[in-house]
């Protein structure tokens, strides 16, 4: 990596970690190895350093965009732990509701059902239902 490119992996792991959690994000980095470590470093530098590292956005609001674009393209693995995020980001659980409404009026009512499956599992993790 070069001297920028460790710059924006250390803003972006900063910033994986904020949302994701420590131990998430550690086990995922302890679990790269020679085929995926370049993939996990360079997501981490390019959408955690890049992506989420300017402050134009504030955390929460892009994580309600995640949120509906994640369920738009019906990434459920990828809707859940960027679910847990956005309870990490201050989303409510009313926040959650209105954009899997969004996400049924757009992209159909099955994948709303499969993002209310979700979200439900995560609220309950989180004592929130």
């Amino acid at each position: 990596m070069s001297s920028f490119d460790e710059d924006l992996f250390l803003k972006g792991l900063s910033q994986r970690k904020a949302t994701l959690g420590e131990a998430y994000v550690a086990k995922n980095l302890d679990a790269a190895d020679d085929f995926n470590r370049p993939f996990q470093e360079a997501m981490t530098a390019w959408c955690w350093g890049f992506g989420w590292g300017d402050e134009v956005i504030d955390a929460k609001t892009r994580s309600m965009m995640n949120l509906s674009m994640i369920g738009a393209l019906g990434k459920m693995t990828e809707w859940e732990i960027h679910c847990r995020g956005a309870i990490n980001n201050g989303v409510s659980k009313e926040e959650i509701r209105a954009i899997i409404h969004v996400v049924g009026i757009y992209c159909g009512v099955p994948q709303a059902q499969e993002c209310f499956r979700v979200a439900r599992r995560v609220l309950e993790e989180n004592d929130l239902l």
